[in-house]
């Protein structure tokens, strides 16, 4: 039988072995545990974050693995800051604005109250300063003491034949440039009080209320005072239009001004913004998970997989009273499959290499967990082979192909599409590259210090369902984005998990290959992080 035959074959959730971990049965009774009411909805420094680890710790031990954090801990600290904004006074130009409604803000200052009075308010364009391809939207105008309004994405995310900004970047594939991260941090060096991004969903890749879903809740990794903006966030698209209009612009046209070269940031004329708003904030000590299975020859050579254990928490109840946001798919899924991987490697013949399994906290907070470890390593990034990684998988059932994030960056798309071949399925580009998902998960933590990646993600584009084809996978897809980040990403007994387990297999395959092998996938020529990588060449021979 054809394995992609054998694949569509598979049982169903009730009848598959529950001895075999990696069974769409084990996945989801995994998922049910962590997305559980008991669990809280996984916020980091929260009681449900003291459950979640140790749950995590449970599995690991039960399957046989070794504390794989610091000193033999099966933990890293990760010290964050919780901060989370009252309800208080907003206005621009004049005009009120509700949070939630035409704004969206947050701070990640530890403050008593977060408070802008009538600061001048700048159009920056897409706020981006990249001297490599010859691109700086600032043009050296002062942002001290104003706000920055950016537009969400790359210069030439919109840009047609003709536009200066056409291919100076990734076209409809977002860089690191075009994340709202990138820009919130260009405006602090700036010295802006305040940032802003002007949502629309296709730029964003999505909608109004995934920005709204941290209800003002946000965290940053405490340390040393770091420049950070006063207030960050959102305007909703129909207010931001009423925004310029009332300074006599017209957004559709600035946008378009944005994409030359020779576009100069505006000040909006009357715009002052203002915000007066009550902070509360607390301190927690955070956790990274992490197990390991060390290596019988080459023990300080690392494969490494990853999934965040992390969640939203508790938020606005939604029109059936929920308010626990239990990150079923996102990323407790994910995690599910690291747990499953983890359990096949501790039943094999140990590996060569060392292998470690790591559960982050903070994804959803800005990769503050995967960032953390990448800035203080227990394994050299020089000598990890490789992070693979695991945030979202599709629960439609079996699927001709698997969705590759971030094409082009480097070899470990061969060994996916290899494993694919063994499984007879093909690998397809992401079909939504402005999402940027590659600049979004925490392998990118990973990927910024050299270490090749592969992620796979499955709101990356709709899969070739076998029963469906691609119609089926964009319903599927469609259905999901509507639940992304909100109470109802929930476990379900009607989950089909034969795909996700298929994926789950195709990154157990990788992972072993290289655990058991020599090889040291390389970036591709062009990658961004081909020279960080080969700055540590000399480690490797």
């Amino acid at each position: 039988m054809p394995r992609l035959l054998a694949l569509a074959a598979l049982p169903l959730l009730g009848a598959a072995q529950p001895s075999d971990p990696m069974s769409p049965a084990a996945l989801s009774a995994d998922v049910k545990v962590l997305a559980s009411d008991a669990f809280g909805g996984r916020a980091p420094g929260t009681p449900g974050e003291d459950k979640t680890v140790a749950w995590l710790i449970e599995q690991f031990k039960a399957a046989g693995l070794q504390p794989g954090g610091p000193d033999g801990s099966w933990t890293q600290a990760v010290p964050l800051v919780r901060t989370q904004l009252g309800k208080g006074a907003v206005s621009a130009n004049g005009t009120t604005w509700t949070q939630g409604k035409e704004v969206y803000l947050s701070t990640v200052r530890p403050l008593q109250r977060a408070a802008v009075k009538d600061a001048p308010m700048v159009f920056v364009g897409y706020g981006v300063s990249a001297p490599e391809r010859g691109w700086d939207d600032f043009k050296g105008v002062d942002l001290k003491g104003k706000v920055a309004v950016f537009l969400v994405n790359d210069p030439d995310f919109e840009a047609v034949a003709g536009d200066d900004a056409k291919g100076k970047f990734g076209d409809r594939r977002m860089t690191y440039y075009g994340r709202w991260t990138y820009k919130f941090e260009e405006a602090a060096r700036r010295g802006a009080v305040a940032a802003l991004i002007v949502h629309d969903t296709p730029g964003a890749g999505y909608g109004w209320a995934t920005v709204n879903a941290p209800a003002g809740e946000n965290y940053d990794v405490a340390g040393p005072p770091a420049a950070r903006v006063t207030l960050q966030g959102w305007i909703e698209g129909e207010a931001a239009t009423r925004l310029f209009a009332a300074s006599g612009l017209d957004l559709a046209q600035q946008r378009k001004l944005a994409r030359r070269s020779d576009f100069r940031p505006v000040t909006l004329k009357g715009a002052g913004f203002s915000a007066d708003l009550p902070v509360s904030f607390t301190r927690a000590e955070s956790r990274n998970v992490l197990a390991k299975l060390p290596g019988r020859t080459r023990p300080d050579e690392v494969v490494m997989y990853g999934a965040h254990w992390d969640a939203y928490g508790e938020g606005a109840p939604d029109a059936q009273g929920r308010r626990i946001r239990p990150g079923a798919n996102d990323d407790a899924l994910g995690t599910a499959g690291v747990l499953a991987i983890a359990r096949a490697a501790a039943r094999a013949k140990p590996a060569a290499r060392t292998q470690v399994f790591a559960l982050w906290t903070g994804e959803e907070r800005g990769l503050l967990g995967s960032e953390t470890y990448a800035a203080n390593p227990v394994y050299p990034a020089a000598k990890t082979v490789a992070n693979l990684t695991l945030d979202i998988l599709q629960t439609a059932g079996p699927a001709r192909d698997v969705l590759l994030v971030g094409a082009g960056q480097n070899a470990l798309e061969d060994s996916l599409a290899a494993a694919a071949r063994a499984q007879g399925r093909t690998v397809t580009p992401e079909a939504l590259p402005e999402r940027g998902l590659f600049y979004r998960a925490d392998h990118f933590s990973l990927a910024r210090r050299g270490v090749p990646t592969l992620l796979l993600m499955a709101i990356s584009g709709a899969p070739d369902l076998v029963q469906g084809g691609r119609a089926a996978g964009e319903a599927w897809l469609e259905s999901y984005m509507r639940c992304y980040h909100q109470t109802c990403d929930a476990w379900s007994a009607d989950w089909d998990l034969r795909g996700a387990a298929a994926d789950v297999e195709l990154v157990r395959r990788i992972g072993f290959d290289l655990a058991n092998g020599t090889a040291w996938p390389q970036w591709r020529a062009g990658s961004e992080f081909k020279a960080v990588r080969e700055q540590t060449a000399a480690q490797r021979r």
